[in-house]
């Protein structure tokens, strides 16, 4: 019932309407384990341990880490849609929802096994259990006792902190006819491989080790993944043009940076391999691989297509281009729940357009060209950039020559005027 306070009246939602609707929130089997995995990650997993086992009504999916795990306290609070903590820059989390949403959208019950402090014995388990919320119309969350599972998840943690969690009665994942049958288990074999793919994309920068030395290993049902880079940097034919920063300064929330990378990925006839060329052709195939893929805080959150700024060609299909951008332009870039799509700022749009438009000149380009035509124009490529350097060098010979003459002020004049009368000679030489 409303309790009233003056003008103010506190409505608390139905936790069982609420819940209901909030499995359809968006997500896939593939994104819901993405998800958990975006927190081991925050919790600075080194390790990521996902099964997908099949025992009919009774199958299930784990995901460990040996991340920083939580006290009893954090994990009480995991469990609450809308947790109460704040999120730092960098970090995956966004809304407090994930773990929580993610996991009801593919099971009707989620179990947390946790454990901050290996200096302490205890090791605490939770249990959110959309039956008996139903049943009670209210937001509880129960101790499961020392069920097998639960057995296995402090097993796990026996020895270091770290965090697992349990997905049981899996609704939305095994078929409502025969879901013991030998079509569940296919079923939840595709799925697996189907994870690995995913979680193979949109983590490869943390499966590679990224920039700041982060690197993290992930297994499914036991095999570790190989990281999946969308834009061949392995093969020697790729060529990356000058990558683009911009500044954005958002309406409401701090201003910050995004950084564009542009590749034209080799044709057919140049890849290394006809296995290596069909690896990179990903899971959407050439023609929908193309365009943007747009990270936040190195985790891929869009991919495919060129976010409404061009149309998707075939002859295009060789152009891919990375977006960066951290979390503290979360707001610009609205993030969806799932961290699955965004939408880019009416102002990058703009700025992208061009850069972008470059990239598909040289992609169509490289789609058309014979191998003989190819070879000639990579070798005009590496003349100009020779002569680029030696432009640079002069450039920086000239420097040196006025500061050891004592000339350097008159050196600065002189550039100044060249940059006004003619400024490519001025940009050609560094100055």
């Amino acid at each position: 019932m409303p309790v009233g306070r003056g003008d103010l009246i506190s409505m608390t939602p139905s936790a069982s309407r609420l819940t209901t609707s909030l499995r359809d929130i968006g997500y896939d089997f593939a994104s819901a384990v993405a998800d958990l995995a975006d927190n081991s990650v925050a919790a600075g997993a080194q390790r990521i341990d996902i099964s997908i086992e099949f025992e009919g009504l009774d199958s299930r999916v784990i995901v460990a880490d040996d991340g920083y795990g939580m006290t009893e306290n954090e994990l009480v609070e995991s469990l609450r849609f809308g947790s109460r903590r704040e999120y730092d820059r960098g970090e995956l989390g966004r809304y407090g929802l994930g773990l929580k949403t993610a996991s009801l959208s593919q099971c009707r019950c989620v179990t947390v096994t946790s454990r901050r402090s290996p200096s302490r014995s205890h090791i605490p388990s939770r249990t959110l259990d959309l039956d008996l919320i139903l049943e009670f119309d209210d937001w509880l969350i129960v101790d499961p006792g020392r069920t097998d599972l639960v057995r296995r998840a402090q097993d796990w943690l026996s020895d270091a902190p770290g965090t697992v969690v349990i997905w049981e009665k899996l609704d939305r994942v095994l078929p409502t006819r025969r879901p013991d049958g030998g079509w569940a288990r296919r079923r939840l074999t595709n799925l697996a491989d189907k994870v690995s793919r995913h979680l193979a994309m949109v983590f490869h920068r943390f499966l590679e080790g990224t920039e700041n030395g982060r690197h993290v290993v992930i297994t499914v049902n036991g095999e570790k993944l190989t990281p999946w880079n969308p834009f061949a940097r392995s093969e020697p034919a790729t060529v990356e043009l000058s990558p683009q920063r911009f500044e954005i300064n958002p309406a409401e929330g701090e201003s910050g940076h995004v950084e564009l990378r542009r590749f034209v990925l080799p044709s057919h006839d140049r890849f290394s391999s006809p296995a290596e060329f069909e690896r990179l052709s990903g899971p959407l195939k050439w023609n929908r691989q193309q365009g943007l893929y747009i990270y936040r805080a190195d985790r891929l959150v869009q991919w495919g297509g060129w976010a409404g700024v061009r149309a998707i060609d075939e002859h295009t299909k060789l152009a891919r281009a990375s977006l960066d951008f951290d979390t503290d332009l979360d707001s610009a870039f609205n993030i969806n729940v799932a961290k699955m799509k965004v939408s880019l700022p009416p102002d990058l749009r703009k700025m992208l357009e061009r850069p972008l438009h470059e990239l598909c000149i040289r992609a169509n380009g490289a789609y058309r060209r014979t191998p003989r035509q190819q070879a000639a124009s990579e070798a005009a490529q590496q003349e100009s950039a020779a002569e680029s350097a030696t432009l640079d060098r002069t450039g920086l010979a000239l420097r040196s020559a006025a500061a050891q003459a004592g000339e350097y002020a008159a050196f600065k004049r002189v550039a100044e005027t060249l940059r006004k009368q003619a400024p490519d000679i001025a940009e050609a030489l560094g100055l």
